[in-house]
């Protein structure tokens, strides 16, 4: 039996290693024409999942509030679905 690579996982894999592990990327980028610099650019981006960022203090402040947000949502959701069900609030 010969070895052989499978590649139908790799996508997945990488996926799960972005997610789990995130990945930095950084561009330096000047535009030039006949040697005479016009444009630079200076490009950084962050790619993790959303525990990875929090983990290193990225968009922490965003995380809480959008599950203070779902929290909300699904009480309301809990309270509307007890008033279908005749299971009105009482003062």
């Amino acid at each position: 039996m010969e070895p052989r690579r499978d590649t139908d996982d790799a996508l997945v894999d990488l996926v799960d290693v972005l997610l789990r592990d995130g990945a930095v990327l950084q561009a330096d980028v000047i535009i030039s024409v006949a040697d005479v610099p016009l444009l630079g650019v200076k490009l950084r981006a962050a790619l993790a999942g959303i525990e990875t960022m929090a983990e290193y203090g990225m968009f922490v402040e965003w995380d809480e509030r959008i599950r203070e947000r779902a929290l909300a949502d699904g009480e309301d959701a809990t309270a509307l679905e007890g008033e279908r069900n005749g299971e009105g609030r009482r003062s």
